[in-house]
């Protein structure tokens, strides 16, 4: 896709005057990094506050008689149970219980769902859910809002000054408030595996609200960059990498999304392979790994103490927080336990790998007490 036909967020005459480096995303164009690097910008957002134009993700309403009760038709999540004000990830599953993609989908009001998905993915994911639940629910898409993502141990106090009600918020609570003069789609969330909170608003104040929040000292702004090195080293999966359509949620990790109800009732897509690897295990699983040498990136190899290959890695890279190279990817379950030892294959030689546990760096979610 060449320069002209990729498209441009609220934010990209922003990001360009910041001095940002512009790479095609999804489609877009959206910045990777900004003057001071990717180390400098992850190291910043896991001690201060970085802010985040995550306006690529697809944002849309569910609006009809029973839309919780429609969206539990596309997905394994318990979305009749999802009390007012509160957000739940889950997944659109195709018939063979494999991830079309992963999503969020919050109550933040009494307007049906709010659900956000992957940018990449999102043109098929409305599509899928118009095909199957078209004729129970109306589908919004909010082409006219952006989406900014702020993180870091300081966005309550940054985002508070503005919003007083976002302190008194807990992780994976979402709410509709006014701030910065508009009416804001908050939620305590992100894909960093720090404190903070995305923000949905319109469009054509995003460049004001964004300056804004540049002006407290606290905030810089983040690239792409820091963002997949933070969500890889908070152990969280990126969709087209360490997940897709042959991946079902148990092979990658995210049974806790599967909800007691749903997984009893197996009244989902793919609910027959779901179970039976449920009860009996899969065929693979998603690990982390610690590396040794040089970093592992997706593609590469993972074999066993005897040199068999026996998996691959999907994400990878050097963890500026640890300071050492980390990996996700996929393994029999035979040499998934925690301390396992295997090896990985960079450029034709063989490194050193440890099974570890994720998140490789502790999450800092802030939680009722």
């Amino acid at each position: 896709m060449s320069e002209a036909d990729l498209k441009k967020t609220p934010l990209y005459d922003a990001h360009v005057a910041a001095g940002a480096r512009m790479v095609p995303f999804a489609g877009y164009s959206m910045p990777v990094q900004y003057k001071d690097g990717v180390l400098k910008e992850h190291l910043w957002t896991r001690e201060h506050a970085g802010l985040f134009d995550v306006s690529h993700m697809g944002q849309a309403r569910l609006r009809g008689v029973a839309p919780l009760a429609a969206f539990e038709e596309v997905t394994p999540g318990d979305y009749i149970g999802l009390k007012p004000g509160k957000q739940r990830y889950s997944m659109l599953l195709n018939k063979q219980g494999g991830i079309i993609d992963d999503l969020m989908a919050a109550r933040p009001d009494d307007d049906g769902l709010f659900v956000v998905v992957n940018g990449a993915c999102k043109d098929g994911d409305y599509a899928h859910m118009e095909s199957e639940i078209g004729g129970q629910v109306k589908i919004e898409r909010l082409e006219d809002r952006a989406l900014l993502a702020l993180q870091g141990p300081e966005a309550v106090a940054v985002l508070s000054a503005h919003a007083p009600a976002v302190a008194d918020m807990v992780f994976m609570d979402a709410a509709v408030m006014e701030m910065f003069g508009v009416s804001a789609i908050v939620s305590r969330s992100g894909y960093t595996g720090e404190d903070g909170y995305e923000i949905s608003v319109p469009a054509a104040d995003a460049a004001r609200i964004w300056n804004a929040l540049l002006e407290d000292e606290r905030v810089r702004p983040i690239g792409l960059g820091a963002r997949d090195s933070l969500r890889l080293e908070a152990g969280l999966p990126l969709y087209g990498h360490d997940l897709d359509e042959t991946t079902s949620p148990v092979e990658g990790g995210l049974n806790f999304a599967l909800s007691k109800k749903r997984r009893e009732a197996g009244d989902f897509p793919g609910a027959a392979r779901i179970q039976k690897e449920l009860a009996e295990g899969p065929s693979r699983i998603r690990v982390g790994l610690k590396v040794e040498g040089a970093p592992a990136r997706e593609g590469a190899e993972i074999a066993d103490a005897d040199g068999k290959v026996i998996g691959v890695i999907t994400s990878g890279g050097f963890s500026p927080t640890l300071g050492y190279p980390i990996a996700l990817g996929f393994v029999p379950p035979a040499v998934a336990e925690v301390g396992a030892k295997l090896n990985v294959i960079v450029r034709g030689r063989t490194q050193a790998a440890e099974v570890v546990p994720t998140p490789f760096v502790p999450n800092r979610y802030v939680r009722k007490i």
